[in-house]
């Protein structure tokens, strides 16, 4: 069974996402301050976060970092669920490595949408049978979520390895902010597309030479982003 982790120090809130959870079959473990969540989440190594980030003992920021910088729990998906709602925390979570950011109040409905599609696994367009992807130096071994530049391992988180994957199918596309949001991360076309932004800056870091001046992924300016193709 599906295992998360729901960190908040209200209890209200908390039985709220407990009942929503539970009722569509997940298993759901508590926390109610910053040091038993890392505890938790490196004793039982859940498959989703759901961090409040107003803790007590740590905040949740500070928890989301010692995750992602935890071998053992920096590949678990963070949702932020938060009542901070400036666009500064929103941009700090994601930079830290959450996946996605929920402001309280919240819809139980579309909490629970955003935790089935943090949890998706990647899947293959219709029609594409590619367990291994080799595009140029790039070399992606997609069923075992493995990412190689020239031969060389390159550890990337979920939603970067999504990101990545969709890039290389549509090289030499102009692919609006609005439509990457919703191919990697179900959103409609609403949602803040700062999280698409964040993910391709993490993504240049670690496939750019330079990442000040990208040559692989390129910033359509006003629109979103194009893969160079690559000609062998």
């Amino acid at each position: 069974m599906t295992k998360i982790l729901v960190v908040d120090d209200e209890v209200a809130i908390q039985e709220l996402v407990r009942y929503n959870l539970e009722r569509s079959g997940f298993e759901v473990l508590t926390a109610p301050d910053g040091p038993t969540a890392l505890a938790k989440a490196e004793q039982t190594l859940p498959d989703l976060i759901i961090l409040d980030l107003m803790l007590p003992g740590i905040d949740g920021l500070e928890v989301c970092r010692r995750l992602k910088a935890n071998k053992a729990t920096a590949a678990i998906p963070i949702i932020i669920l938060s009542a901070k709602n400036d666009e500064l925390d929103k941009v700090l979570g994601l930079e830290l490595g959450a996946d996605d950011y929920v402001t309280k109040p919240f819809s139980p409905r579309e909490l629970l949408a955003r935790v089935k599609v943090c949890l998706r696994r990647l899947t293959l367009p219709d029609g594409i049978d590619q367990p291994r992807l080799q595009v140029g130096p790039f070399l992606m071994e997609v069923q075992e979520y493995r990412f190689y530049i020239a031969n060389t391992a390159i550890k990337l988180a979920p939603k970067e390895f999504e990101l990545m994957h969709y890039f290389l199918l549509n090289a030499g596309k102009v692919l609006r902010r609005e439509l990457l949001l919703q191919k990697i991360w179900g959103y409609d076309y609403s949602a803040d597309t700062r999280t698409v932004d964040v993910h391709v800056r993490h993504l240049r870091e670690k496939i750019e030479p330079d990442p000040a001046n990208p040559i692989y992924i390129e910033t359509i300016r006003r629109v979103g982003y194009r893969f160079r193709e690559i000609v062998d």
